[in-house]
C-alpha cells in the first residue's frame, strides 16, 4: 500500500511538472491517448473502461488517468450505490503497470491517438492536472451519466478549439438504456436479470447517441470517425488506432449455471405441481406461500427503496412493484392465518385479480421485462388463486 501511495505521489509530481513546462516546450513528443478496454466478467466490469494516455519519452512520462477507482471495501458502499450516491475518483498509474492487469485479466485494450494542436495537448494536460488534486479527485458518480466514459471524453471536447462532430449513427432514439444494458450483459443472465429487475421505465425510454457514449466500446467507436471543426477547418479527431493488449486469457471462466428464465419456469412447474395435489386434497399450502410471497415481499423492498429513495432516475416508476411490493411481507402473518384455517382471504384475492391484469396487459405496460419475470409473476397467481379456491369452497361447505 506504501509503494502504491509513492508511486502516485511520484506521478503526480511528474504531471505537475509536465504541466508546467507543457506550453514552453515542444508538443510534438507528448502523445495524447484514449484508451478503450474491454469489458470483463465481474459484474462492475462488463460495460468495459476507459482511460487517456500521457506520453512524454523526453521526460521519461508514460501514465494512464482513469476516472473509475473505487473501493469496495469502502463504508457502506453498497449502500451510497443504490442511493445513487457513490464516490468514484480519478486516478493515476503508470501504462506498463495498467497494460500488465489487463494483460493477466485477459481484456484487450485499443489506443487511438488525439488529433490536438499544440495549444489543445497543453489545455487537455492542464484539465487532466487541475482533475487530479487531491481536493478535485473525488467525484459523484452516475453510471449512465457521469462515468469513467464520459469524463474523459467531456474534458476532450474542452480541450479543443472548434466543435467535436460525431457521426450520424447511431441515430438519436434509436435504443435505450435498457438496451444497451442488456446488450453488454447478454453473456452473464443472472447479472443481467439483476440488473433488469432494478430499472424502472425511465430506462426505456429513447436516448441520443451522445449519451449512448456512457459505454467505453461506444464511445471509441463514436471517436474513430469524429471530426473537429473549426470555422472551415475540418480534421479528424484520433490520428490512428492501435491494439495494445491482445487477449491472452488466464483466469479461468465460469462453469455453466441455468438461467433465471430455465429457474423461473421449473419453479413454476413444481408450483403448479403441488398447487394441484393441494387442491384435490382441499389443503392450504402454508409453508410454499410462505416462501413465495416472502421472497417475493423482500424483493419489493429492494425494488420499493430503489424506485423511492435512490437518486439514479433509471431506477424510478418500476412497474414491477404490481408483482413484487413490501405489502407481501407486511401481510404474510394475515395470509397464513386464513391459509392455515381455510378462510377466505381478502389479500389474496386483490393479489389475484392484479396479477391477473399484470399478465392480461403485460405487453401494454410502459416499461420492458426480463421473460423470466412471467413464470415468476404465475407462481404467484396460482397460489393467490388455489387458496382463493379452497377458502371459497370451505365458506360454501359451512354454509349449507
Amino acid at each position: 500500500m506504501r509503494y502504491r501511495y509513492i508511486t502516485l505521489l511520484i506521478i503526480g509530481c511528474l504531471l505537475l511538472i509536465g504541466t508546467a513546462r507543457a506550453v514552453g516546450t515542444p508538443t510534438d513528443s507528448i502523445r495524447l491517448s484514449l484508451l478503450t478496454c474491454a469489458p470483463g466478467d465481474v459484474i462492475y466490469t462488463l460495460f468495459g473502461h476507459t482511460g487517456i494516455r500521457y506520453e512524454e519519452p523526453a521526460r521519461g512520462i508514460d501514465v494512464v488517468f482513469s476516472y473509475g477507482e473505487f473501493d469496495l471495501n469502502t463504508s457502506n458502499f453498497a449502500l451510497r450505490f443504490a442511493l445513487g450516491q457513490p464516490d468514484y475518483s480519478m486516478g493515476a498509474v503508470e501504462y506498463a503497470h495498467f497494460a500488465a492487469a489487463y494483460r493477466y485479466y485477459g481484456r484487450d485494450v485499443w489506443q487511438q491517438t488525439l488529433n490536438l494542436t499544440a495549444g489543445e495537448k497543453a489545455r487537455l494536460i492542464s484539465l487532466l492536472q487541475e482533475n487530479y488534486r487531491p481536493e478535485n479527485r473525488v467525484y459523484r458518480y452516475n453510471f449512465f451519466y457521469d462515468n469513467c466514459s464520459t469524463r474523459p471524453r467531456d474534458n476532450i471536447e474542452k480541450s479543443i478549439r472548434g466543435q467535436v462532430v460525431y457521426p450520424a449513427e447511431p441515430k438519436d432514439g434509436s435504443r435505450s438504456y435498457r438496451d444497451i444494458v442488456r446488450q453488454y450483459a447478454k453473456g452473464h443472465p443472472w447479472s443481467r436479470f439483476g440488473m433488469d429487475l432494478c430499472l424502472g421505465a425511465e430506462a426505456d425510454r429513447p436516448i441520443t447517441a451522445r449519451a449512448m457514449m456512457f459505454v467505453p466500446i461506444v464511445l471509441m467507436d463514436a471517436f474513430e470517425r469524429a471530426e473537429i471543426v473549426d470555422g472551415t477547418d475540418r480534421r479528424p479527431l484520433v490520428e490512428g488506432g492501435t491494439k495494445l493488449v491482445v487477449d491472452t486469457p488466464s483466469v479461468k471462466r465460469d462453469g455453466w449455471l441455468p438461467t433465471p428464465l430455465q429457474c423461473a419456469l421449473l419453479l413454476f412447474i413444481a408450483t403448479c405441481a403441488v398447487t394441484i395435489r393441494g387442491i384435490r386434497r382441499r389443503k392450504g399450502l402454508w409453508g410454499v406461500d410462505l416462501a413465495l410471497f416472502g421472497i417475493a415481499g423482500l424483493a419489493g423492498c429492494v425494488l420499493a427503496f430503489l424506485s423511492l429513495l435512490s437518486e439514479h432516475p433509471a431506477v424510478h416508476q418500476n412497474w414491477l412493484l404490481l408483482v413484487f411490493h413490501p405489502l407481501h411481507l407486511l401481510m404474510l402473518p394475515y395470509m397464513i392465518s386464513c391459509i392455515r384455517k381455510r378462510r377466505r382471504c381478502w389479500y389474496l384475492t386483490l393479489n389475484l385479480i392484479v396479477l391477473t391484469l399484470f399478465i392480461l396487459f403485460y405487453v401494454l405496460i410502459p416499461q420492458r421485462f426480463d421473460f423470466a419475470v412471467v413464470p415468476l409473476a404465475l407462481c404467484l397467481l396460482v397460489r393467490s388463486a388455489s387458496n382463493v379456491i379452497i377458502g371459497t369452497s370451505q365458506l360454501a361447505n359451512l354454509s349449507t
